[in-house]
C-alpha cells in the first residue's frame, strides 16, 4: 500500500482491569464498555503475535525506532512474568530492525523493585498518573471504597525517584479539574521533579461535556492559564508538554502532542485479545469508536493504518472542521483532539466535522499564551540587525561544512580546507569578511545542490574554497603565503578581484601574500610581481567601490565574480572606466533623491548593503530592483536604470533583501500554501508568503511615490486590506505576527 503513514507507536493492553475506581476513567466511565467482553490479562499468543507484527511494519517502512507503552487497565496487574514476556518478545523481534523504546503508564500503586528491576533490565521508561496535590487526586483517584491513593502513589514515587531506578522516571500524567487549585496542583507535581508533566483536558464530547462550574465558557483555559503563569514564576522548572507544544506552533515549530497541533497520528492499541484499535479516548465518543474490525491474527498493521477512521486523523489541515480552517490559532490548537470533536447532531451530521467541545477554551489558552510570551518568543533577529547578520554569517558557515563533508575526502579539497581554518585561527575577521561575500553563499549553495545531483566539479570547488582563504591572507595580512589554483590564466579572489596569471587555457599554482603596500604573486620559475589591492594594471582588476554617503561603509561594485549571475536578469560584464564612473554618479543622485523624499527608509536600505552588481537591459515598469540567490548585502540593480528608477531599485531591493535574510535565520510563517488568500494586487489568491512579501515592499514603494508624485487619495486602502488579511492568517508566528504591526506602525508614518 502506498501512501500510508506508518505507526511508530503502539500501546499494548497487557491487563483490561484496573485496582482504582477513578470516576473520570475514558475505559470504564464512558460510552465504550468492551473492556467487559475481553480478556483481563494479555496471553503469551497476542504478544508472540503482535511482536512480530510490529517487527514486519518497522521493516516494511524503514522506522528507525518504535515506541511500545504498556497500558491497561493497570498494566501492573499483569504481573512481573507476564511483563518479562512482553519485554523479551518485543526485543528480540525488533533486534536488528529499528530500536525499541519501551514505556509503561501506571498508577503506580503496585510499583515496587520487582517491577523496577525488571524495567532496569529492559529499559522501560514508567509515567505514573497523578493529579496533583492530595485534594487534588482525591477527587477521582480513589479505591472502589472511597480510600485514597495518594499516599501510595507518592511511595512509589520516592522509589522510581531513588537510585538505581531514577534513569527510569518518564513522567507525570495529570487529568484537569478546574474544581482543584491550579497553584497547588503545579506546585506538588513540581516537588516531585519528574522529567515532564502532561495536563490532559478530561474525555468529553458535545453529547457529554465537561464540567463547567458558573457555566464558564473558558473555565479550562482560565485554569490552564493559572498554571502557565505559576510555571513561569517558577521559571519552568519542568517541562510541561502542552505549553511546550504551544509555544512551539507559536513559533512556527511542530506540535508536541496528539492533543493539540496538526500534526497526524501515528499510533495504534492492541488489546489484550489482539483486536488492533484507533487512540483509545475514542471510547468516550460512543459504542465501537475506536473499533476497527481488524486483529494482530489475521490483519497487517499497514491494513489498520489504511483504515478510514485512522486516516481522518492524519490528514492534518484538511481533517478539521471548516470552522477551524478559518481560526487564526487553529496551527497551535489543530481542532483540539479529535475525539473531542465528537456531535450526534452537529451541522455536518453525526460525527467529528465540528470544532472541539473545548473551543473556547483551546483559543483562550492560545492567545493567553501568545500574549504572555510574544515578546519573548519573537525571533530576536526582526529587532536587531546585529543579530539578524550573526544569524547570517552562521548559516553561510553552516552550509560550507555541509559541503565540507561532502568533499574532505578529496586531496585538492582537504589542502584548501587546511588553508581556510588556518586563516581562521589566525584571523577570523579577515575570513568573515570574505565568508561574508554574497556570492560566497551562491558558490556553496550551487556546489551543494551540484553534489545531490552527482555533477559536482571538486576540482572547481577547491579552487574556490582556495581563493577564499587567499583574499583572507591578502586582507588579513598573513603569513604564510597562501597558495591557489589558476585555471584559464586567472583566479578571482572574492571581495578584491580578478588576478591575471597566464593566457588564457592555462593552469597552474602560485602563492600569494601581502606586501607593505598591497599584494605579491609568485609562480614556479617566475619573478614575484607586485600590485596594489585597488589600483589596476594589465593582470590585476580590482573590485571597485562606491560609498553610500560620507559615514557609511564602501560598498563593492562587483562586476567580476564568476557566481555574481545569480539574478533574474543576467549581470553585465566589467564596465570600462567611464561607465564606473557614470553608474556612481548616478548612485549618488539616487541615494540623495532617497534622503531627501524618504530618509527613513533610506536609513534602513544603506544598513547591511555590501554588494552592488550591475545588471543588464533598462529597468522594469517600476524600476525595482532584484535580490537573486545569494548571500545578504547584496542588490542587482539594471545599469540602464535613470536616477529615479534606480532610487526605487535601491529601495524595494534592500527590502526584498531583509524579507528574505529575516526567513531564512526565522520562522515568520509555518505551512505556507495550506490557505490561500485574497490579494489586493492580484487576481487570483496568494499563500501568505507572497502576501507578506508585497505588503513589506509596496509601504515603501508607496512612501517614495507619495514623497515624489502627487497622491493619488487611498493610495493606502489596499495596503490596509493586505494587512488586516495578514493579522488574522493562521499561519503567522509570533515573530510574523510582530513583524505585521511593524508594518502597521510604517504605513502609520506614511499614512501621517
Amino acid at each position: 500500500m502506498t501512501g500510508l503513514i506508518a505507526f511508530r507507536e503502539i500501546v499494548l493492553k497487557v491487563h483490561s482491569r484496573c485496582d482504582l475506581a477513578c470516576d473520570h476513567c475514558y475505559v470504564y466511565e464512558h460510552a465504550d464498555q468492551s473492556w467487559r467482553a475481553r480478556p483481563k490479562t494479555i496471553s503469551p499468543g497476542v504478544i508472540s503475535q503482535t511482536a512480530s507484527r510490529l517487527a514486519e511494519h518497522a521493516r516494511d517502512h524503514a522506522l528507525p525506532s518504535v515506541t511500545v507503552i504498556l497500558h491497561g487497565g493497570e498494566p501492573l496487574l499483569a504481573g512481573p512474568d507476564r511483563l518479562r514476556l512482553v519485554c523479551e518478545e518485543f526485543t528480540r523481534a525488533l533486534a536488528g530492525t529499528a530500536a525499541l523504546d519501551l514505556r509503561i503508564h501506571t498508577n503506580g500503586l503496585q510499583l515496587g523493585p520487582r517491577y523496577l528491576d525488571l524495567f532496569a533490565e529492559y529499559g522501560v521508561r514508567v509515567g505514573i498518573s497523578l493529579d496533583g496535590d492530595r485534594a487534588a487526586n482525591d477527587r477521582h483517584r480513589r479505591f472502589a471504597d472511597g480510600r485514597t491513593s495518594h499516599p501510595l502513589v507518592l511511595a512509589a514515587l520516592a522509589l522510581l525517584r531513588s537510585e538505581p531506578y531514577r534513569h527510569l522516571y518518564q513522567g507525570l500524567l495529570c487529568t484537569v479539574d478546574v474544581a482543584n487549585d491550579p497553584v497547588a496542583v503545579l506546585d506538588a507535581l513540581v516537588a516531585l521533579e519528574p522529567p515532564r508533566v502532561d495536563f490532559l483536558l478530561p474525555h468529553a464530547t458535545w453529547q457529554t461535556p465537561p464540567e463547567r462550574p458558573g457555566g464558564a465558557p473558558d473555565a479550562y483555559a482560565r485554569w490552564l492559564l493559572r498554571v502557565f503563569d505559576r510555571w513561569e514564576e517558577l521559571g519552568r522548572p519542568v517541562p510541561v508538554r502542552l505549553f511546550e507544544s504551544l509555544l512551539s506552533t507559536l513559533r512556527g515549530g511542530p506540535s508536541l502532542t496528539e492533543s493539540l497541533g496538526l500534526a497526524p497520528t501515528d499510533l495504534v492499541v492492541v488489546e489484550t485479545d489482539g483486536t488492533l484499535e484507533q487512540v483509545d479516548s475514542l471510547k468516550s465518543a460512543f459504542e465501537g469508536a475506536a473499533a476497527t474490525g481488524f486483529d494482530v491474527f489475521h490483519h497487517t498493521f499497514d491494513q489498520v493504518a489504511a483504515h478510514p477512521g485512522v486516516r481522518a486523523r492524519q490528514l492534518g489541515l484538511a481533517g478539521v472542521s471548516g470552522t477551524c480552517r478559518r481560526c487564526p490559532v487553529v496551527r497551535s490548537c489543530g481542532g483540539g483532539l479529535y475525539t473531542h470533536r465528537y456531535r450526534e447532531d452537529g451541522p455536518a451530521g453525526a460525527g467529528f466535522d465540528n470544532p472541539s467541545v473545548y473551543c473556547s477554551d483551546l483559543r483562550e489558552l492560545v492567545d493567553g499564551v501568545e500574549g504572555r510570551t510574544a515578546a519573548r518568543e519573537a525571533a530576536p533577529q526582526l529587532a536587531d540587525p546585529a543579530e539578524l547578520a550573526r544569524s547570517q554569517e552562521e548559516l553561510t558557515r553552516a552550509l560550507l561544512a555541509r559541503l565540507h563533508g561532502e568533499l574532505a575526502a578529496g586531496p585538492e579539497w582537504a589542502r584548501a580546507w587546511e588553508l581556510l581554518t588556518g586563516v581562521e585561527r589566525a584571523d577570523a575577521d579577515a575570513l568573515d569578511a570574505v565568508l561574508g561575500h554574497p556570492f560566497t553563499r551562491t558558490w556553496v549553495l550551487d556546489a551543494l545542490d551540484s553534489a545531490r545531483e552527482g555533477r559536482l566539479d571538486a576540482p572547481g570547488a577547491a579552487r574556490r574554497l582556495a581563493a577564499l582563504a587567499a583574499a583572507a591572507v591578502l586582507r588579513g595580512g598573513l603569513e604564510p603565503p597562501a597558495e591557489v589554483a589558476y585555471r584559464d590564466g586567472e583566479v578571482y579572489l572574492p571581495t578584491l578581484g580578478l588576478l591575471r596569471l597566464g593566457e588564457p587555457g592555462t593552469e597552474g599554482r602560485a602563492a600569494l601574500h601581502a606586501t607593505g603596500e598591497g599584494y605579491a604573486v609568485v609562480r614556479a620559475g617566475r619573478t614575484e610581481h607586485r600590485f596594489g589591492p585597488e589600483t589596476g594594471d594589465a593582470r590585476w582588476l580590482p573590485v571597485r567601490t562606491w560609498r553610500p554617503g560620507p559615514q557609511r561603509p564602501a560598498v563593492a561594485l562587483e562586476d567580476l565574480d564568476p557566481y555574481r549571475n545569480c539574478f533574474a536578469r543576467p549581470p553585465r560584464l566589467r564596465l570600462g572606466a567611464g561607465e564606473a564612473d557614470a553608474w556612481r554618479r548616478r548612485l549618488d543622485a539616487a541615494w540623495a533623491l532617497l534622503h531627501r523624499t524618504v530618509p527613513e527608509f533610506a536609513r534602513a536600505a544603506a544598513s547591511g548593503l555590501s554588494t552592488l552588481t550591475p545588471l543588464a537591459g533598462g529597468p522594469r515598469a517600476q524600476g525595482w530592483g532584484e535580490a537573486g540567490r545569494h548571500g545578504p548585502g547584496a542588490l542587482g540593480v539594471p545599469y540602464a536604470a535613470g536616477v529615479r528608477e534606480t532610487a526605487l531599485a535601491l529601495l524595494t531591493g534592500r527590502r526584498r533583501a531583509r524579507l528574505r535574510a529575516l526567513t531564512e535565520v526565522a520562522d515568520l510563517y509555518a505551512l505556507d500554501g495550506a490557505w490561500q488568500h485574497p490579494s489586493p494586487w492580484r487576481t487570483r489568491p496568494v499563500p501568505v508568503s507572497r502576501l507578506l512579501a508585497d505588503v513589506h515592499e509596496r509601504i515603501a514603494v508607496e512612501a517614495y511615490r507619495r514623497a515624489t508624485t502627487t497622491q493619488e487619495p487611498g493610495g493606502t486602502d489596499r495596503i490596509h486590506q493586505a494587512l488586516d488579511r495578514l493579522s488574522e492568517a493562521a499561519e503567522l508566528t509570533v515573530t510574523g505576527k510582530r513583524l505585521v504591526e511593524e508594518l502597521r506602525w510604517e504605513l502609520k508614518a506614511v499614512d501621517a
